[in-house]
């Protein structure tokens, strides 16, 4: 099965960008769909953005929908996700997630997941 990677969180004032970055090894990339989650302490952890195998949909929560941009490219086996305008109630530790079949979002339908990386945005 795939090891998941997340890398590229930091500390950022509110209105910056960050781009993290989720790194796969171990199998074929491309048979995944891919998530990312997030989860604040003393919160459950929350869907925030999907994309199927090739790219071709893609899904959002409404919290973050037109400031939050999901990528994949298959051929260096990673996931993005590109944060604009961000706000301090976006700080989390944020996860990726890999699934074969579907694009659920809720996290118990994941068992494929990445250490996290933490985000912590600014007033």
């Amino acid at each position: 099965q795939v090891q998941l990677v997340e890398s590229g969180g930091g500390l950022v004032q509110a209105g910056g960008s960050l781009r993290l970055s989720c790194a796969a090894s171990g199998r074929t990339f491309s048979v995944y769909n891919m998530a990312w989650f997030r989860q604040a302490p003393g919160k459950e952890r929350e869907f925030v953005a999907s994309i199927t195998r090739y790219g071709g949909g893609t899904n959002y929560a409404d919290s973050v929908k037109g400031r939050f941009t999901i990528s994949r490219d298959n051929a260096k086996n990673s996931a993005f996700l590109q944060m604009n305008s961000l706000k301090p109630e976006d700080t989390a530790v944020y996860y990726c997630a890999a699934r074969q079949i579907g694009n659920p979002t809720r996290a118990s339908d994941y068992k494929l997941w990445g250490q996290g990386t933490q985000v912590t945005v600014s007033s």
